[in-house]
């Protein structure tokens, strides 16, 4: 079944770290191989640009809000075709750690399998997130 509405999901994951901790950690492009693997493998910065080598989708740019107070890290993926998908998401605190909230936007002719598995993808990455760094020395990538 293709769907062609605008559908969004949020899909969240509660980490048990400061939202400095976390926001740190997330908002740094060199960290995304990490725990973002729905994005790529490996990231780096070309001709100023962040560019991810090894993503599913191919070579992908990825371009990232500047750095900020309100815990927002969303991000622009510029397909190999030349389209962009913006992609939300929120480190939100909470009395004794923070949520990570990404919203899982449908794009125009997703099927719902398709739609299914990226937000499996998504949950993987932030669970995966969520595992770095509730461990006693969160990974870093350089």
């Amino acid at each position: 079944m293709n769907s062609t509405g605008t559908a969004s999901r949020h899909i969240s994951v509660r980490i048990d770290r400061t939202i400095d901790d976390v926001y740190a950690f997330a908002s740094d492009p060199m960290n995304m191989p990490a725990w973002a693997h729905g994005l790529g493998r490996s990231i780096k910065k070309i001709d100023g640009q962040w560019v991810a080598e090894a993503s599913p989708m191919g070579r992908v740019v990825v371009t990232f809000v500047p750095r900020n107070e309100l815990g927002v890290l969303d991000h622009d993926v510029t397909l190999p075709s030349g389209e962009t998908v913006h992609n939300p998401l929120r480190v939100i605190s909470d009395s004794t750690g923070c949520e990570a909230v990404f919203t899982l936007r449908r794009q125009p002719g997703m099927s719902d399998t398709d739609f299914e598995r990226d937000a499996g993808m998504v949950a993987d990455d932030l669970d995966r997130l969520r595992e770095l760094m509730e461990s006693a020395q969160p990974h870093r990538c350089r």
